[in-house]
């Protein structure tokens, strides 16, 4: 029989998933590639795409991935929960979202 994971379990697991990646191949700090991909993206396109629209386009295709399988694919569920907290880290940042004390109930 299988495990059933929780909405608490994938947010652990795509920590974990972020943390590991982020020493492997960014920082300590953990995941900071997207930055430097977009730069080098726009660079060659001539457009401006922005970070958050960098993460929004991977956990996309991270969906595409996962529903166009023939089963659920774990890597492609943890890294879709990982890209929209890098997401909303990125429009955080830039104050495209309120902050949560402003919003009201």
């Amino acid at each position: 029989m299988t495990e059933t994971l929780t909405a608490r379990d994938f947010l652990q697991r795509a920590i974990k998933t972020m943390n590991d990646r982020g020493k492997r191949y960014d920082s300590p700090d953990g995941e900071r590639s997207m930055g430097k991909a977009v730069e080098a993206f726009n660079a060659i396109t001539g457009r401006s795409l922005t970070t958050d629209e960098g993460w929004l386009l991977l956990q996309v295709l991270k969906d595409v991935r996962q529903y166009s399988a023939a089963s659920y694919h774990e890597d492609s569920a943890l890294d879709c929960v990982a890209y929209a907290a890098l997401k909303a880290e990125a429009l955080a940042e830039h104050r495209l979202l309120p902050q949560v004390k402003d919003i009201e109930p």
